[in-house]
């Protein structure tokens, strides 16, 4: 019923209790999540979780805040990607709030992940943070329209949602949308029309109310869908509906 597009199943806090949380998926009607790749010396333990288990996908990428790790270029990005399993390129984009000097580095490396998206079309999964501008920027330099994709975990304006879906992306609301004092953000999720939306935990950070503070798990993934509904003032199965069609469509599973 439900789809976690955005999680770190690799992360420690959650491979050493793998079993837990598949079983708690399923209890929970998650029947899919896509397991995000953040730099090359784990992508093949991300690899390895998605083909283990069926109703599991995965991405290929380098996040942006990550300094002295792999350094990808376009051919090892479109090397790697050419898996069945993996639908997406990323988790790639711009941090700034962690780097103030806003790195050149960070920009050519997002370069680099747009370019390889582009060879293998597969959509990009889109980290921005405190550089939406230049985000947005490169974007539109490197074609990014091209492959799409999806602004995860988006925290930024109604302006910058718009922007990204002029670019055909997909906007994903994680547990933040949930937090009392998100107010801006809780008026861009009424605003994002059901045909262009996402959700995601980001587990195992960000858990949605009521388990904030504690460690994110995809099964929670369903209380993001509830609030949704909740602002919209619709049935929680019709954000499932469409946020899980819309999850088959952008990563081309199941059609």
């Amino acid at each position: 019923m439900f789809i976690d597009s955005h999680c770190h199943l690799d992360f420690p806090e959650l491979v050493e209790r793998k079993d837990e949380i598949l079983a708690k998926m399923a209890e929970n009607q998650v029947d899919t999540a896509l397991c995000i790749s953040v730099k090359l010396e784990t992508f093949p333990n991300v690899l390895a979780l998605a083909k283990a288990h069926a109703h599991l996908y995965a991405s290929v990428g380098v996040h942006p805040d990550n300094e002295d790790v792999d350094e990808p270029d376009v051919a090892r990005l479109v090397e790697l990607a050419n898996d069945p399993k993996i639908v997406a390129i990323g988790e790639t984009g711009l941090d700034y709030y962690w780097h103030k000097d806003a790195p050149e580095w960070q920009r050519d490396r997002f370069r680099v992940h747009i370019r390889a998206a582009r060879e293998t079309c597969k959509p990009l999964v889109i980290h921005t943070r405190s550089a939406s501008d230049d985000t947005l920027r490169l974007m539109r330099e490197e074609g990014a329209d091209v492959p799409g994709g999806v602004m995860h975990c988006f925290t930024e304006s109604q302006e910058v949602a718009r922007a990204a879906m002029d670019l055909g992306f997909y906007i994903s609301f994680s547990g933040i949308v949930t937090f009392k004092n998100a107010k801006e953000l809780k008026e861009v999720a009424r605003y994002v029309p059901l045909d262009r939306m996402l959700i995601e935990t980001d587990s195992p950070y960000l858990a949605p109310v009521p388990f904030r503070g504690k460690t994110n798990e995809p099964g929670f993934v369903k209380h993001v869908a509830e609030h949704i509904a909740e602002l919209r003032g619709i049935d929680v199965e019709t954000v499932a509906e469409r946020t899980s069609e819309n999850f088959k469509t952008l990563f081309r599973i199941g059609l």
